[in-house]
């Protein structure tokens, strides 16, 4: 297994670094595009759609991301964003807990809302390659830290019900990576997230932490309700798309919507 995701990782890291700094806007987003359909074709199933269900919800996405841009120099474009950082700050909680009821429609306006969002984050930022993939850093950071330091020190169950295998032991070890992560490259290179507000990029840096882990979560939650391992397979050694940005999806509308509202 740790084989097949290694070499999946060396085929589509490359593809996607390509495609970050080479391509232009428009075929970036055609590009991105293609990786949301695939992964709202897993929400689907994940959200137990059926039949025309599954087409319309499918539509509903594809449609979103198309408007989405013409939303970009109008307040909808900030609504947006702001929609999915109150979904991963208000809502995705109160499902994690257990006080939101989950129904295939519901979860349908969750996926589009999750889904749309995060395709038009990464339309955005791709404005400053460097700086989206030092985002995203953050998040595979995170994700890689929190599964070794769990499997050797996790004791305490983050959440036994939902995911047995993540631990607080994993969080802790996720906060201190990212720490030397972005200590490491303030020190050497300085790259702001948010210009020279050094201040503003740790909350932003800790925020994105701590989403990336509530992103991960909140599909183990789904994949649990339809019992499920892998929300797909098309990725060798790592299932779906969705088991691959699952951490992604919740930090990128803030990381976009600080860079809107903060113009950097």
């Amino acid at each position: 297994m740790l084989r097949q995701r290694v070499l999946t990782v060396l085929i589509v890291l490359p593809a996607f670094l390509g495609a970050l700094f080479w391509l232009p806007r428009p075929l970036w987003g055609a590009a991105m595009l293609l990786v949301v359909l695939l992964a709202c074709i897993e929400w689907a199933k994940l959200a137990s759609l059926q039949g025309v269900g599954r087409t319309l919800f499918t539509i509903a996405v594809f449609v979103g991301c198309i408007m989405a841009p013409f939303a970009q120099s109008a307040t909808g474009g900030l609504a947006l964003l702001a929609a999915g950082v109150a979904f991963w700050i208000g809502v995705a909680p109160l499902w994690l807990v257990g006080n939101l009821r989950a129904t295939p429609g519901r979860l349908a306006v969750a996926g589009w809302v999750v889904l749309v969002c995060a395709w038009y984050a990464l339309y955005l930022l791709q404005v400053n390659p460097a700086r989206l993939l030092a985002l995203l850093a953050v998040v595979w950071i995170a994700d890689s830290a929190a599964y070794f330091a769990g499997r050797r020190f996790g004791q305490h169950k983050l959440a036994p019900t939902i995911s047995p295998g993540k631990t607080w032991e994993g969080v802790i070890g996720a906060a201190l990576a990212v720490g030397v992560y972005y200590a490491l490259l303030w020190l050497l290179v300085a790259p702001h997230f948010l210009g020279s507000n050094l201040a503003g990029d740790l909350l932003l840096v800790g925020g994105i932490t701590m989403l990336s882990v509530e992103g991960d979560l909140f599909e183990s939650w789904m994949k649990r309700r339809v019992a499920l391992k892998d929300s797909g397979s098309i990725l060798p050694g790592h299932g779906g798309v969705l088991d691959r940005i699952d951490g992604a999806v919740a930090v990128l509308p803030l990381a976009a919507l600080t860079t809107v509202v903060l113009n950097v």
